[in-house]
């Protein structure tokens, strides 16, 4: 009857050995929590700039199609393409013959008419002619003289000539080809200054003015990047689009751009000498706040910010951090307030190797809080 006396209350004693050793596991469970790897960078100070990005197509100054004002048989050209001319200067000569005829026949006529005109003067003033026959002979002077001075005209324009110096672009005409009136036969463009016409969102028509600093990065040159100047911002508003125009002026010292090049455009409207910025992955957007996790004491802390400019990759801060704080780059999805971190080295670029792990211990994490 002793021995089995002994049973139930071992029994109880194991009982209530194995709950408090459950409840100490618990705990010990609760306090080896496992830390969550991630990546940090530093909050700086540096040069912060506001820029509106766009694309656009290089323009010339002057650019135009040379318009045959009369037609003929091409006797000569005289330019090829890239050749650079100067205003006036002949470009081709079409067949003048029939027109150099006409304008000799209406001088023939107006020199007569002249003659006869000069004759009727000494008549006239002596009485011998009527006022009204006088004033006939003086009409048909004149007319004549209008018909002379147009064939002269049109004989001229048997020579095509440059209309602004530049670079001929496009030669349309051959040697014996017929060109009608109104074809084209060059163009000729003048690629100094470049120009850009970029075409901008309304909202941001208060932040551009004539002045403004910009920069065109050109692909078919391998992103080379050159400077340009904002010349003109239009008032109106295009409907449609909802967009106004903005044009710019790109400086080329090297001569290297052409009209009709790609050209990927940055201006410039904000600019902050010393700004507090952070790497925008850093920013978790909730609610219309902005927050992040800054590493304190070996623990996430999460802080409420005020964000400012944006440039590239990185986002200007203005309340919530100072510069120096440790922020999470890799890893902040998941984390809560007061979760134990491992901050992986510095110099390593965030993966998706981390990436997966710190998501992966942030699930256990959450599991564990249950």
């Amino acid at each position: 009857m002793r021995t089995a006396a002994v049973y139930p209350v071992a029994a109880l004693a194991a009982l209530l050995a194995g709950c408090g050793g459950g409840s100490s596991a618990e705990a010990a469970k609760a306090d080896a929590a496992p830390a969550i790897p991630v990546e940090v960078a530093k909050a700086t100070r540096g040069e912060m700039v506001a820029r509106y990005t766009g694309t656009a197509t290089l323009e010339a100054e002057a650019d135009a199609d040379v318009i045959a004002r009369v037609g003929g048989e091409v006797a000569r050209v005289r330019v090829e393409e890239g050749d650079r001319v100067r205003e006036g200067d002949v470009l081709a000569v079409l067949d003048g013959r029939q027109l150099r005829l006409e304008a000799a026949q209406a001088r023939a006529k107006f020199a007569k008419s002249e003659r006869d005109y000069r004759r009727q003067i000494e008549l006239h003033d002596k009485g011998l002619v009527s006022a009204g026959a006088f004033e006939g002979l003086k009409f048909d002077l004149e007319n004549l003289r209008a018909t002379y001075e147009l064939a002269e005209l049109q004989l001229s324009y048997t020579e095509i000539r440059a209309p602004f110096a530049g670079l001929v672009a496009s030669r349309f005409v051959k040697v014996g080809q017929n060109v009608p009136q109104g074809a084209k036969t060059f163009r000729i463009t003048d690629p100094t200054p470049l120009k850009a016409s970029v075409y901008v969102p309304e909202r941001e028509l208060a932040r551009l003015a004539p002045g403004q600093n910009a920069v065109a990065q050109i692909d078919a040159l391998g992103g080379h990047a050159f400077p340009a100047r904002v010349t003109l911002v239009s008032p109106a508003i295009d409907p449609a689009t909802a967009t106004f125009k903005v044009t710019l002026e790109l400086v080329d010292s090297e001569g290297v751009l052409k009209p009709g090049m790609f050209a990927r455009v940055g201006i410039v409207f904000e600019r902050k000498p010393a700004a507090l910025q952070v790497p925008r992955v850093a920013i978790l957007e909730a609610d219309g706040t902005a927050s992040l996790f800054v590493i304190q004491d070996g623990k996430a802390v999460q802080r409420a910010v005020t964000t400012g400019l944006a440039d590239g990759g990185n986002i200007e801060v203005t309340h919530g951090i100072e510069a120096g704080d440790s922020i999470v780059i890799v890893g902040q999805n998941g984390l809560k307030s007061g979760n134990p971190v491992r901050v992986v080295s510095l110099e390593t670029k965030p993966t998706t190797a981390l990436r997966a792990a710190a998501d992966q211990v942030a699930a256990d994490q959450r599991t564990v809080n249950r």
